[in-house]
């Protein structure tokens, strides 16, 4: 499945990539509002104004939403995202200013290089600034600069991750997924069963299958919990309602648990935004825009892995990327 987020009406998208090691932040802008909801399944969750995105708080639409490396610290992008809102006089007019309204969720790269590198305000300002309406870059950039996968048996033996997207329309609906893939678990193929992506073999040449090896006993790497974590955002040009899309964002992940094996653990923080822009005028029964959802969801995951670049590079683990690895 190709296409893009941004095929979805109201929806544009930036990445800022910070080149002094791998990590950065990507934004999606909603300038016109959008109806949000979010579902956070794993354990180790990292995210800023989710709370208000619950059916019975009073905020109706959120103007952006960040996806951001650096964990807990790359929370501080979404201070750059408001002030680039702001000065396009974007947000929910509180008496004499507009309160921009950005959700924003994190993931965990400090593996590598400096640190104490990590999306910063002036980082969201920038991915603002590059946002636009043609499909994003996928793999190796913005939230997904940083990420890699199979971690269950250690960092040395993982693979790369990356950001991906994909879309979907049908009967003029459009649904879009965007997902920065960070996972401990490994990448399956759900057309084949297969594992394209993941843990390696303690030689490093070839998969080792993950789940697998659990039921035949074998304990995993006990990482410390928020070392993982998948993140992304759904969005669609269908009219929904907060509790809508509140339950979208939990169908979703539906597509996450199809292509991650295993997701949402306790050291992953797992989390999905929907959006909802309205801006086809249509509403589409949730049933089916659930499945859509969870459709785009599992083609953005295997499309960030499979643009993925490899990492290497002094002071840097050597994690190959899918292409890189023999079948």
């Amino acid at each position: 499945m190709n296409g893009s987020i941004t095929d979805v009406a109201g929806i544009r998208v930036g990445h800022h990539t910070d080149e002094r090691r791998p990590t950065g932040c990507t934004v999606v802008l909603t300038e016109a509002g959008a109806v949000g909801g979010v579902d956070v399944r794993g354990s180790s969750p990292g995210t800023r104004e989710t709370e208000l995105l619950a059916p019975h708080n009073a905020i109706e639409q959120v103007h952006a939403v960040l996806l951001a490396g650096g964990s807990a610290f790359g929370l501080d992008a979404a201070g750059g995202v408001m002030r680039w809102l702001e000065e396009h006089r974007i947000g929910v007019q509180v008496g004499p200013v507009r309160v921009p309204i950005v959700p924003a969720a994190i993931l965990f790269d400090l593996w590598f290089g400096d640190a104490t590198i990590r999306p910063d305000a002036q980082a969201g300002y920038l991915a603002c600034q590059a946002a636009g309406i043609d499909a994003p870059a996928q793999g190796s950039v913005g939230a997904g600069a940083g990420a890699s996968i199979g971690k269950l048996f250690g960092i040395d033996r993982a693979m790369k991750g990356g950001i991906g997207t994909a879309s979907v329309s049908a009967r003029g609906i459009t649904v879009g997924a965007l997902v920065a893939v960070n996972a401990l678990g490994d990448i399956v193929d759900p057309s084949s069963g297969r594992v394209i992506a993941g843990a390696r073999s303690e030689d490093g040449q070839t998969l080792f299958g993950t789940t697998r090896a659990m039921l035949q006993g074998e304990v995993p790497t006990l990482l410390q919990p928020g070392t993982a974590t998948t993140i992304g955002i759904v969005a669609t040009d269908a009219v929904l309602t907060k509790a809508q899309a509140q339950k979208l964002a939990q169908m979703a992940h539906d597509g996450l648990a199809r292509t991650i094996n295993p997701a949402h653990t306790m050291g992953d923080g797992d989390a999905l935004f929907m959006l909802g822009t309205g801006a086809s005028g249509s509403e589409c029964p949730v049933t089916m825009l659930g499945a859509l959802a969870a459709e785009v969801t599992a083609a953005a995951v295997l499309n960030a892995v499979r643009h993925a670049s490899a990492l290497s590079g002094p002071g840097l683990p050597n994690l190959p990327a899918a292409r890189d690895m023999r079948s």
